[in-house]
């Protein structure tokens, strides 16, 4: 573990491309400003492995939504999550798990040795520098919680270092310590104007904050966390697509991004699962290749997606390709053919995160960062919180909604009710969001996964968890394969 948490991969900015830490003595580490960061960048490096975005992360998410259906050379280890038929034993819920979970260890790392941090002479790190490279860690520590805690539920909670494996908490307990870890982050980290691209900042600290207190109901807390995400903005009208492109990463409506160049590694592109993830190079990811219609096509966008959107809606030709959109920089046009198979025709192909905009072949690498918070998911969040919240105004959510209807090019005719206004939230984040991995969190929370997801084979009471993976229940004994979630 120690030598997992001390190894690094570099990210997108040069400021994470530092010494590799593995290489210097326990005795004589955190003794420097490229010491302490490099510590702080091995956290990162656990987001970019195939257990998270790298590669499955991707699938999971959208095949359990029913944004993507599996083409039928779709694997046979990403199939059970269209129809809910994963199990403890499934390799992508363990290398999720894993992956996690060695982000969190490397996170502690940081914290656990906060007082030599602190200790440095301010000549060598300004104070400022450590409370934001402590930030950090804080940070990473809480987004690695957060995606652990909506899969699981009740999770084993490490605040420190250790080699004995913890039981599981309450998840009450896990989000008390994700807020707790995202205050110190948001009240520590640097600007986006300040900060480096790549990196952590307040914004995406208040952002997440808010995300959190939302998914527990805290719907006044949480719209005074999003009332801090400021300084951004939605890209232009027609200008969408700069979300999902490599060429216009870190742009205005950028919150956090997890970070992607083939130019600087793609040894361990293949071998970066979980549990020996984030030990080398891997600075590409593989969604490209894994979605592209040109490519290995091994998911396609679903009738119910593609029919939710409305006519003259300017954000479905930059999310999805069709027979007649251009691609390679405008000089060809898709063709039915290019939808072809096994099982017939397609109606449709992924666009977002593709790389067709400037190539015609993925060649299997993808440098696209995934934009996993943006400025339009904020303001979706607080149309919702103004409308449930006791003593909120529909007026202002209709606002907020509108501010994303407007860059789509659509009217706004929204009934100032609030069950109106809460039909268009769940309709505007589908289609604003689609294919960016949020919309199964959101119908769990809200409480209609059993009614969206009906025929899938979606249970109610179990499907809205994953199970622990064998591996743990197998090697931590504080938890037993009986103490598994309902249904596994």
């Amino acid at each position: 573990m120690l030598s997992g948490v001390l190894a690094i991969t570099s990210c997108d900015s040069g400021e994470l491309e530092l010494t590799n830490p593995n290489t210097l003595s326990p005795d004589t580490f955190f003794k420097t400003k490229d010491q302490v960061q490099s510590a702080v960048n091995a956290s990162y490096a656990n987001l970019q492995t195939r257990g998270l975005y790298g590669r499955n992360f991707s699938f999971a998410m959208d095949l359990m939504s029913q944004e993507a259906l599996g083409n039928p050379q779709l694997e046979g280890n990403k199939k059970p999550f269209q129809d809910f038929s994963f199990n403890a034993g499934n390799d992508i819920i363990q290398f999720y798990w894993e992956s996690c979970y060695i982000g969190i260890s490397r996170a502690n790392f940081v914290l656990d040795n906060a007082d030599k941090i602190n200790a440095l002479s301010n000549s060598v790190l300004p104070q400022e520098q450590k409370n934001k490279f402590l930030a950090e860690a804080h940070f990473l520590r809480a987004y690695y919680y957060f995606l652990l805690v909506k899969r699981f539920g009740d999770i084993p909670i490490y605040k420190t270092g250790t080699i004995v494996g913890n039981p599981r908490s309450p998840k009450s307990e896990v989000y008390a310590l994700i807020e707790e870890d995202l205050v110190f982050a948001s009240q520590n980290l640097l600007s986006k104007g300040t900060e480096s691209p790549g990196r952590a900042n307040k914004g995406a600290a208040y952002a997440y904050l808010g995300k959190v207190l939302l998914y527990q109901k805290k719907y006044n807390e949480a719209l005074a966390a999003f009332n801090n995400v400021t300084g951004y903005s939605l890209e232009d009208k027609g200008n969408f697509y700069n979300n999902f492109m490599e060429e216009t990463e870190h742009g205005k409506e950028s919150i956090f991004e997890i970070e992607f160049d083939e130019k600087n590694g793609t040894g361990d592109q293949w071998g970066s699962q979980g549990d020996s993830g984030g030990t080398g190079f891997e600075e590409s990811t593989l969604r490209g290749q894994e979605y592209g219609n040109l490519s290995w096509y091994n998911v396609y966008p679903s009738d119910d997606l593609l029919d939710s959107y409305e006519a003259g809606d300017n954000r479905f030709g930059d999310t999805f390709y069709v027979p007649g959109s251009t691609y390679l920089k405008g000089t060809k046009v898709m063709v039915p053919s290019n939808f072809t198979t096994s099982a017939g025709i397609r109606r449709a192909g992924w666009k977002k995160y593709q790389n067709y905009y400037t190539r015609e072949d993925e060649a299997t690498r993808s440098s696209i960062n995934f934009k996993v918070m943006r400025y339009a998911d904020v303001l979706l969040m607080k149309a919702e919180c103004e409308n449930q919240r006791d003593g909120g105004s529909q007026t202002a959510a209709i606002a907020y909604i509108k501010e994303v209807r407007d860059r789509a090019n659509l009217p706004t005719n929204i009934a100032p009710t609030k069950e109106a206004v809460f039909a268009a939230i769940v309709h505007e984040r589908k289609v604003e969001l689609a294919g960016e991995q949020v919309r199964f969190d959101d119908i769990i929370r809200w409480g209609i996964a059993n009614t969206e997801l009906q025929g899938t084979g979606f249970t109610a009471g179990k499907s809205e968890l994953w199970p622990i993976p064998n591996r743990e229940t197998s090697s931590n004994p504080n938890i037993k394969p009986s103490d598994n979630n309902p249904g596994y």
